[in-house]
């Protein structure tokens, strides 16, 4: 992906990203700023169209967005003038559904969400934690492939945020859905990604790739438990050092180009 600057210039924001996903896996994005995750999330959602190569899913190319690929954003973007229900139901209201199946699939989402007892609750009436809460029911109730998520726990406080990772472990094994999850937070990509791609800046590409075995242990168990795993501090530190240098590297780089 390149972006024509207006000075005639360019900025090579993705070079050489080569991804296959399977069905049912979660893979968590993580790397230093400015190395094109978000990027590549919005060229799989479809609101980009890369420069060069192409994204299938399904048999068919990627060319713009579809409810195939459900997106959960860091702020819920819900409709504020709406309530729980009516922004849960918002997209089977949109596909023509009947009212009954309607109402039969919200009430379900809600309860998995645990948010059944504030359906007719305006959406400004909520913690930062339910909207979140309320993304996800909303973005499960159009039944997308692949669900894609733009650091949707970054404005929680810690103890919201651990809660939220344990849900989300919980919708991925219950609905089977593949999920994209784009974080800032290591900790976090080790957490939840059964699947953990490194990136690394200028331009945008893939460094290294993980299987890990945490998100399958979190499913089941208190993540806090799952962060004693003797594995689970070491590749902690080995990734932080990997970003950190990065980092150190792109600082490097300003400062002499200044």
């Amino acid at each position: 992906m390149r972006f024509d600057l207006p000075n005639g210039g360019s900025v090579q924001a993705l070079q050489d990203v080569s991804i296959d996903l399977r069905e049912g896996e979660l893979l968590s994005v993580l790397g230093p700023s400015g190395c094109g995750k978000t990027t590549l999330l919005n060229i799989v959602a479809g609101f980009l169209a890369p420069t060069e190569g192409e994204m299938i899913l399904n048999g068919h190319k990627i060319d713009g967005p579809d409810a195939e690929r459900g997106m959960v954003f860091q702020q819920g973007a819900l409709f504020e003038w709406m309530s729980v229900r009516e922004n849960v139901g918002f997209g089977p209201s949109m596909k023509g559904m009947p009212k009954n199946d309607k109402t039969e699939i919200v009430n379900h989402l809600l309860d998995v969400v645990g948010l059944r007892d504030f359906k007719e609750k305006a959406v400004y009436e909520l913690s930062g934690g339910m909207q979140q809460r309320v993304a996800l029911a909303r973005c499960l109730a159009n039944d997308p492939d692949v669900i894609l998520m733009d650091e949707p726990l970054g404005a929680l406080d810690a103890l919201t945020r651990e809660k939220m990772q344990s849900l989300v472990l919980k919708l991925w094994k219950e609905t089977g859905k593949t999920i994209i999850l784009i974080t800032h937070s290591v900790e976090e990509a080790l957490l939840l990604g059964e699947r953990l791609i490194v990136m690394a800046p200028r331009p945008g590409r893939i460094h290294t790739e993980y299987r890990l075995p945490f998100a399958e242990m979190g499913v089941n168990a208190d993540l806090r438990e799952v962060k004693k795993h003797p594995d689970f501090a070491p590749k902690r530190e080995e990734i932080l050092s990997m970003i950190w240098d990065m980092e150190e590297e792109i600082m490097g780089r300003s400062e002499a180009s200044a």
